[in-house]
């Protein structure tokens, strides 16, 4: 005889940072919280986040560090728990952080004591951990709630929350089983894509991949030629770093999450350096390539430098206006990628469940009271920093107080 169903309050899909979170506040509030997971860990993710040392928020969190189909969305859940609350908890535990950089904070010692923590938080919260847990399926009971059959047997509960993740590092389990669940209830689902992912060139242009361990300080921006602010042609100014397959640094991931097949980008090669030529511009200059690169070289990694200047064929002779245009190009440098490294190399899940189906207070769906999405599955993505770990603490506790 199979065993009986398991009554819960709350069931929560996904032992991620989302998941744990919420558990552990509805758990906290005295609700029967059931969290499932299909990993034989919880968080795992999280143990490789940060290097190991998981950068958990970023004291510069706002709305405009996400993209979404729906930019204010995020606005209520993050104005509900700030990183302020976050790191509070986090000193309540007597876990050690710094501050790296742009108000990244990362654990001093490893991103074990964050998981820890999250852990012992459920276990405040009495929250029922169950891993292994497979062959998921989801059912709606009239004036019940839902029922989850799986390998681990069959749970009841008033209230469902998906905290399943993206599709980003396949290896470590990311599936895109939430986003079959909100389908499967009628929710729209915004496509999914890679997002802080590093960027491909081919072409012409793979002979940019010789440079490969090359870093430099830039200014990259994806999808335009102008050098504006606004949605989609957000610049970003941080390291970029040559790969054997394309590009990649914190410039470039943070470029990738705007960029769309088919767009170019667009790199400063050298920020604040307004009149690097000028060395060459006085009547008795030498001007000739070796004079170039020597130029380049005082403000450039060299083999970047030599490159530049190999790439930058004079093509009017070594004219004022041709210095002037050379010039320009450094600033206004084009490349094409031909596409990402993919899911596999992205560190989050652009896309995702549509926002407009969606409370923004509480994350529950609009259509089918009881059901809530939160975490990397919705359509909400942030920057490179911490911010995406915001969003699963903010979004989390959201759900979890609401429930």
């Amino acid at each position: 005889m199979p065993a009986p169903p398991r009554q819960f309050d709350v069931i929560v899909l996904g032992a991620g940072a989302a998941g744990l979170m919420c558990a552990a506040v509805a758990g906290q509030r005295g609700r029967r919280v059931a969290l499932l997971d299909h990993n034989a860990q919880p968080g795992r993710k999280i143990l490789i986040s940060g290097g190991g040392r998981a950068n958990f928020t970023n004291l510069h969190c706002g709305p405009n560090n996400f993209l979404s189909e729906n930019p204010h969305f995020v606005k209520s859940a993050l104005a509900l728990y700030q990183p302020r609350h976050f790191i509070e908890l986090v000193d309540r535990y007597g876990i050690k952080w710094h501050e790296k950089t742009l108000g990244q904070l990362f654990c001093d010692r490893s991103a074990h004591d964050l998981l820890n923590m999250l852990r012992a938080e459920c276990e405040l919260g009495k929250v029922e951990i169950v891993l292994n847990t497979r062959n998921i399926q989801v059912e709606e009971i009239p004036r019940r709630g839902f029922r989850v059959t799986s390998s681990q047997g069959e749970f009841i509960a008033e209230a469902l929350v998906v905290a399943t993740g993206g599709l980003s590092i396949p290896k470590i389990g990311a599936t895109g089983f939430g986003y079959e669940l909100a389908r499967q209830f009628g929710l729209r689902i915004v496509e999914p894509r890679p997002a802080l992912v590093p960027l491909l060139l081919g072409g012409e242009e793979a002979a940019w991949t010789e440079l490969a361990g090359v870093s430099t300080e830039v200014i990259a921006q994806a999808g335009t030629t102008k050098p504006k602010k606004s949605r989609g042609e957000q610049p970003f100014r941080e390291k970029m770093l040559f790969t054997h397959r394309g590009l990649s640094g914190p410039a470039i991931l943070q470029a990738s999450s705007y960029w769309r097949p088919g767009q170019s980008l667009m790199l400063d090669l050298a920020p604040d350096q307004t009149r690097l030529l000028d060395a060459l511009r006085p009547p008795t200059a030498r001007r000739d390539q070796a004079a170039l690169k020597q130029t380049l070289r005082e403000a450039l990694p060299q083999r970047l430098a030599n490159h530049l200047a190999e790439t930058a064929a004079m093509n009017q002779g070594w004219t004022n206006a041709e210095l002037d245009a050379r010039e320009g190009a450094l600033h206004r440098w084009e490349l094409h990628p031909t596409g990402t490294e993919g899911f596999a190399k992205a560190e989050v899940t652009a896309g995702g469940v549509n926002t407009d189906d969606l409370n923004a207070r509480t994350l529950e769906a609009r259509a089918v009271p009881g059901l809530f999405f939160i975490g990397e599955v919705v359509d909400v993505t942030g920057w490179l920093g911490g911010f995406n770990f915001q969003w699963a603490w903010a979004s989390a506790v959201a759900a979890g107080r609401a429930i």
